[in-house]
């Protein structure tokens, strides 16, 4: 959706109002006390009555935007900023577009989006070979840890562990120049550290599909292949990394590109929302002319599960 086809579509606050809630109605309105399906549309109220127990639901309820007081404007514009642009869009140039006084609603919102981005694309696990490997992204040091003398490395209290997994499935005849393998979905996973439990919790968590991963050497890795039916592990030497794994590489260098160049500094609660942003646009690169309805589509489908206070 192009900036003139969203200003021609949603005008006004009662344009988006009427749009959220015939996406509801298609998602299918719950009752929350007894969950019933059936009710009536009280157009006085802007809510709805369930028919069995009579409980009042409003257009919010049960959504990302659940208990929030920013227009339905707000919200759409920032969905249409956050689908229509390859990178990303910052609460704090979101905030100066809107020309809202206050920051902190503003954040909350751009998260919340995000949240709902993560859980959408949980409902998909990775299926075939993939590849595996981790990455180390700068953030904020925590304050529990800035007095500690600074780490270099991989240990470092600036970096924090990504796992990431890419599908990759051979491509018979590639063209001239083109790689050998074809990228399908990704995911990346904050993790507390490397070690073989944590690491295999998360892939059975998100790629119990998979029937063949390929991974470098590492000692964390060496118990997947009994979640995995074969396990392609190799000694990569720095130069040969690219062409082993080489979507999970452009999937970290790209995100961290992105990071760096839309944001200051990121905190390490956080990271998981940026990166579920990325995933999210990356899963559906083919899809840029409906990732404006599929957002907000989940965006009535999940709860606001976001609880955070800021500052």
């Amino acid at each position: 959706m192009t900036l003139i086809d969203f200003l021609r579509e949603f005008p006004d606050e009662e344009s988006c109002k009427r749009k959220f809630k015939e996406f509801r109605e298609q998602a299918g309105v719950v009752c929350p006390k007894c969950g019933g399906t059936d009710h009536y549309w009280k157009r006085d109220r802007e809510q709805w009555e369930c028919k069995s127990c009579r409980t009042r639901i409003t257009l919010k309820s049960g959504t990302v935007m659940h208990k929030s007081r920013l227009p339905y404007r707000y919200w759409f514009i920032a969905m249409h900023l956050l689908t229509s642009t390859k990178k990303s869009f910052s609460a704090l140039e979101l905030q100066r577009q809107l020309g809202h006084k206050r920051y902190h609603p503003i954040w909350h919102m751009v998260h919340k989006l995000r949240a709902a981005m993560g859980k959408r694309d949980g409902e998909y696990v990775l299926a075939g070979r993939i590849e595996l490997d981790e990455g180390f992204f700068s953030t904020v040091t925590p304050p529990d840890k800035r007095d500690e003398p600074l780490k270099r490395g991989r240990g470092s209290q600036k970096k924090t562990k990504v796992l990431v997994m890419a599908e990759s499935e051979l491509v018979a005849s590639p063209k001239k120049g083109a790689k050998p393998r074809r990228v399908g979905y990704l995911k990346m996973r904050v993790i507390e550290d490397l070690t073989k439990e944590t690491i295999n919790e998360v892939v059975r968590e998100l790629a119990s599909d998979a029937t063949e991963v390929a991974t470098d050497g590492s000692t964390s890795y060496v118990d997947l292949k009994e979640y995995i039916p074969r396990h392609d592990a190799q000694v990569i030497s720095k130069d040969k990394v690219g062409e082993v794994l080489p979507w999970v590489h452009i999937a970290i260098s790209n995100a961290k590109r992105q990071i760096i160049n839309t944001y200051h500094d990121i905190k390490p609660e956080f990271l998981q929302n940026y990166l579920d942003e990325f995933c999210y646009k990356f899963n559906r690169r083919y899809a840029s002319q409906t990732l404006f309805a599929r957002l907000l589509f989940a965006c009535v489908t999940y709860k606001n599960e976001f609880r955070y206070l800021y500052g």
